[in-house]
């Protein structure tokens, strides 16, 4: 009789120990998946970041440029073109100039020099100045050379007085798979508080 009760504690304590094991092992089979899920959550909050990416050749875009990335404390990448633009290559009033060469030619792709890499980053905001009403011809080097798929972009420009309203038909004809935001025109002068006005307004 006592043999038996003996066996009963026995048994008993076994089936709690193997229990206990097996809770542990869920619990640590559920850590394993929790951190998993938090892995995956982080790289889909990197993809969804924002940058900017920008071409200028007279400093004007890379201003805009520097206040937008200060106000959204993200990364921007400059477009470097090949061949440096010299002054005289930006001689509107030269027919025969480079500029004027490469806007007159729907041919005309000017080379990139740098790797741009955007793969981390859902929302672009895309910087150039306006070159003949419209985008220069180094943009649609970027955009037969990169694929803007389902991201946002977010023109901006600089110019004297041409709008951007024309550049950005342009770029979505270039990027009919993204999203392209309608965009802002912006002289060289303006301050961090005008950007600021506008991204706040864009609800991003």
């Amino acid at each position: 009789m006592k043999a038996n009760r003996i066996k009963n504690i026995v048994r008993k304590t076994s089936l709690l120990l193997n229990f206990s094991i097996g809770f542990l092992l869920a619990a640590c089979g559920s850590g394993t998946n929790l951190a998993s899920s938090s892995s995956s959550l982080e790289a889909t909050s990197q993809m969804s970041g924002m940058a900017v990416i920008y071409f200028s050749c007279t400093n004007a875009t890379k201003g805009i440029a520097d206040k937008i990335a200060e106000k959204l404390s993200c990364p921007e990448i400059r477009i470097i073109p090949k061949e440096a633009y010299a002054s005289d290559d930006l001689n509107y009033n030269d027919n025969s100039c480079r500029a004027n060469r490469e806007q007159n030619d729907p041919a005309a792709r000017p080379a990139i020099e740098n790797a741009i890499d955007f793969s981390a980053y859902q929302t672009i905001f895309l910087g150039y100045p306006i070159w003949w009403g419209t985008l220069p011809k180094i943009i649609y080097t970027l955009c037969d050379n990169y694929d803007f798929s389902n991201r946002t972009l977010v023109p901006f420009c600089t110019s004297g007085s041409s709008g951007i309203e024309s550049s950005v038909t342009a770029l979505k004809t270039l990027e009919q798979a993204a999203g392209v935001l309608p965009g802002k025109r912006f002289a060289s002068s303006s301050t961090q508080i005008e950007v600021d006005s506008w991204i706040t307004s864009l609800s991003l």
